[in-house]
């Protein structure tokens, strides 16, 4: 039954593999929470054959209680509300349990963002560590520069083949949630950094390197987990706030739009599906709309 469900979230509604191993670490903790483990010999049939929505309400409620965050709780809410309509849908289940199971609200605080000079200390700290010609510091430079100069989700990031990559036109072509397609623009130091990679790339491929423009130590396509460690050690190194790729993406996107840029384009550059997403970035422009009011109002 999970297996099956697992392969409906794959393959007919298209999700990330990312998400679809985070709805199945969701179910499995739901199934620990009701009393099946792993090793367990029993049917997972009779036990959801009871499921209530009180049942759901009291995981949840646990999951509060031990610190999880409201993003990791309504993400748990939907994989929940998604495997009891798809498993009743299909007879497995004799009711759709999670049907009146509602979401907690979100928590829209955006996460800590790099100043301007933050972030083009972080690249120059890069770019320094580069010039020892290893090639993996080669490639974390052309990392952090791609990360910044496009706001690409860390998933997209490693899913990029070097045929994505137009340098004519300084563009990417990005493959984003459920598919959708879109291309995205990068500047002259991000263009500069992504060309001595692919000079340098050829040293670090293995067979399975196939495509992928970023790779892994061992010459294949790089994993997030890599993605996020580079990440994290070049904020050390720099000595700015430590953050991740998404921390990166946050950034580029607020500088963007305190540069004057409007929320469609960016929200078009980020590839969100809502423009009610790309508006939580407007409250971290205060300076700007401050600029702008003292040169519009003539009381200012």
């Amino acid at each position: 039954m999970v297996a099956g469900w697992l392969r409906h979230l794959s393959l007919q509604r298209g999700l990330s593999e990312h998400t679809v191993r985070a709805y199945a670490a969701d179910l499995r903790d739901l199934l620990g929470f009701l009393g099946v483990g792993p090793g367990d010999e029993e049917p997972v049939g009779p036990v959801l054959a009871s499921l209530g929505l009180t049942d759901l309400r009291a995981w949840l409620a646990e999951q509060a209680a031990s610190g999880r965050s409201r993003a990791t709780l309504a993400r748990r809410a939907a994989a929940a509300r998604a495997f009891s309509s798809w498993a009743h849908g299909l007879g497995l289940i004799p009711a759709d349990a999670a049907a009146r199971l509602r979401s907690p609200r979100p928590d829209n605080r955006l996460p800590g963002v790099l100043t301007t000079q933050q972030a083009g200390h972080l690249l120059a700290t890069a770019a320094e560590l580069a010039c020892q010609e290893d090639p993996l510091a080669v490639r974390d430079l052309a990392l952090v520069e791609t990360l910044y100069a496009t706001g690409v989700r860390v998933s997209e990031l490693c899913g990029l083949d070097a045929a994505d990559l137009d340098r004519s036109a300084r563009t990417l072509r990005v493959l984003g949630k459920g598919d959708k397609e879109r291309v995205v623009p990068y500047g002259v130091p991000a263009a500069r950094a992504l060309d001595r990679w692919l000079g340098t790339r050829p040293q670090l491929a293995g067979t399975d390197a196939g495509q992928a423009l970023f790779l892994g130590a061992r010459g294949r396509r790089i994993d997030p987990r890599v993605v996020r460690q580079v990440v994290h050690r070049l904020c050390a190194a720099a000595q700015v706030p430590d953050l991740g790729p998404h921390g990166l993406r946050h950034s580029a996107a607020t500088h963007v739009l305190s540069g004057g840029a409007d929320l469609r384009s960016v929200q078009e550059i980020l590839g969100h599906s809502s423009l009610a997403t790309t508006q939580r970035y407007t409250h971290v422009s205060a300076e700007r709309l401050r600029a702008v009011y003292e040169q519009a109002f003539p009381r200012a």
